[in-house]
């Protein structure tokens, strides 16, 4: 891909599963990583692989839902590499403690919601704040968050996880609205059931029959996938996409 040698990009969420793909796939392209993460063990291993490998890794520990870990995510990777060109949000809340309790509206619980809120939606509002300013002083950047399809796939339970995703999408576009004359580009991805680690080693043999029989693909989507269009969104071969939120869902959701 054009446009990534040198390139400066902090991944919020870069410990395992999507994140961890992109920061290797990142770096394979040329461009330093941040990986960022509450999970420091994650983020030092995803590091360790990438310089491994003869990339350019520095591992954070943060906290999407901690403002000051947030700005000191941002401020870190400037320090530490001068400046940043990208910024890409895949950190969400999917603890069993919140997802397994994220019930339709007559059973919710408003502190489902608060917490998927602070972490998927504000969190990425934060990061993205902290962000544009350096983007800016570089004379552009770009930004790709992380939404899902469950934003607009109707799912019967899980509205506070969906909800927040929705949001996302919309902050993409807005982000892309507000700073697309000043250089700035931002898009967004939309996974269907992806099959990280953690959804491998889960009891989920229900769910991964289910999700293969609703998507047009012969296969359920591995971090690589999502790794990829993320790493292409960064390069200068999307230099012409902004505001957009690509689905990468094996057929699940056809859209226009």
């Amino acid at each position: 891909m054009r446009g990534l040698q040198g390139k400066r990009i902090v991944i919020a969420g870069g410990a395992t599963g999507i994140g961890a793909a992109t920061a290797e796939r990142l770096a394979e392209e040329g461009a330093a990583v941040v990986v960022g993460d509450l999970n420091i063990d994650g983020a030092r291993a995803t590091a360790k692989r990438v310089t491994e490998a003869g990339g350019t890794a520095l591992a954070v520990e943060f906290d999407l839902a901690d403002e000051r870990s947030v700005q000191a995510l941002i401020s870190r990777a400037v320090s530490e590499l001068g400046a940043i060109d990208g910024l890409y949000n895949v950190g969400a809340e999917l603890s069993p403690e919140t997802m397994g309790r994220d019930t339709d509206l007559l059973g919710m619980d408003p502190a489902i919601w608060r917490r998927n809120h602070d972490v998927n939606l504000l969190g990425y509002a934060l990061t993205c704040r902290e962000a544009i300013p350096h983007l800016l002083d570089q004379g552009g950047g770009v930004i790709v968050n992380t939404s899902s399809g469950a934003a607009w796939g109707g799912d019967p339970s899980r509205p506070a996880y969906s909800a927040s995703k929705a949001g996302v999408s919309s902050l993409t576009r807005h982000i892309a609205g507000r700073w697309g004359k000043e250089g700035i580009r931002c898009n967004g991805v939309a996974p269907g059931v992806v099959m990280t680690d953690a959804f491998k080693q889960s009891d989920s043999a229900d769910v991964k029959a289910w999700a293969l029989r609703s998507i047009r693909a012969p296969r359920l989507g591995e971090p690589e996938d999502l790794a990829g269009v993320v790493s292409f969104l960064f390069s200068d071969d999307a230099a012409y996409v902004s505001g957009q939120v690509w689905s990468v869902c094996g057929g699940w959701s056809l859209r226009e």
